[in-house]
């Protein structure tokens, strides 16, 4: 019995440091989680606070947390002193061209490097996989220089045509059509259905969420893009949202003092399209990478 009893405690014993640990392991996760959260969240918090504080506000030493005096007029005043009514017009054309591209080419192309059987498949796969390491910081002289040529400098063909089709898209979409079994296809043949309709009725509904996902990087990094913009919209007329946002500066120059509230008010109006469709559009986001990783 005595050995009995001494088991049971032993065990007891051994129950409560497990608990212990995975309380202790459990707190520290989530302090870690907490800490990561404010870190990547706060740089968002204060654009956002600053953009409705006055200048002085932000220029004291001690730097204030909430905004003693709330100033929305900050925001009516980059839409009258900048053009930004005609960045964001830009900026969505820009985005819808390659947004829309992006997914024609993408979806077909993927359909051909997954389920399609050609020579040289495996070796022309491998050059899109290539063309992901090369950057357009590489190739923009050479890309510039024909643009110039062709009259496309200033226009939204010359925004749009450098990102019309994506490697990452392409492979992103090719590891999701291969974890569809290939008996559906044949079922779908079976049927008379013809290619375009194998990938619109059957690929594309059953990795909707590996397509939403992508989309949703596409449109972030159509809406984000700088570089080439820059570069090939000299003028006011093609100028887009994160070129105009570094012309606010310039805009504002010939005040008496710089106006970071109002420049900020311009980032925040820059980035809302972006954060709206990530909570609309976030259960998709995980689901998509999860379904891709599979294969």
């Amino acid at each position: 019995m005595m050995h009995n009893i001494d088991e049971r405690q032993q065990a007891l014993l051994l129950n409560e440091k497990s608990i212990k640990k995975r309380k202790i392991s459990t707190g520290i996760q989530y302090t870690l989680a907490i800490l990561v959260t404010i870190f990547m969240l706060f740089p968002l918090y204060w654009m956002l606070i600053s953009s409705v504080k006055s200048q002085e506000e932000i220029l004291r030493a001690l730097p204030t947390f909430w905004p003693h005096e709330w100033h929305f007029e900050n925001y009516k005043n980059v839409l009258q002193r900048a053009n930004f009514s005609k960045y964001y017009y830009n900026t969505v054309v820009m985005t819808a061209g390659i947004l829309i591209s992006q997914v024609v080419t993408g979806v077909l192309a993927a359909y051909g490097f997954s389920k399609g059987k050609f020579k040289a498949q495996k070796f022309l796969f491998l050059l899109v996989l290539g063309a992901l390491m090369i950057p357009l910081q590489v190739t923009f002289i050479p890309l510039y220089i024909m643009f110039a040529n062709w009259k496309l400098t200033d226009t939204f063909l010359g925004l749009i045509l450098p990102e019309m089709v994506s490697p990452y898209f392409i492979f992103m979409m090719r590891q999701a059509f291969l974890t569809v079994d290939d008996s559906y296809i044949e079922a779908a043949k079976l049927d008379g259905m013809g290619r375009l309709g194998i990938i619109t009725k059957v690929l594309v509904p059953m990795c909707k969420s590996t397509l939403i996902t992508i989309t949703l990087v596409t449109f972030t990094n159509g809406w984000n893009s700088y570089f080439w913009p820059k570069i090939i919209a000299k003028n006011e007329v093609r100028r887009v949202l994160t070129v105009g946002l570094v012309h606010l500066r310039n805009t504002f120059a010939g005040l008496d003092t710089m106006n970071n509230h109002e420049i900020m008010a311009g980032a925040v109006l820059s980035i809302l399209p972006v954060i709206i469709l990530f909570f609309i559009f976030q259960k998709y986001m995980l689901t998509g990478y999860e379904k891709t990783a599979m294969k």
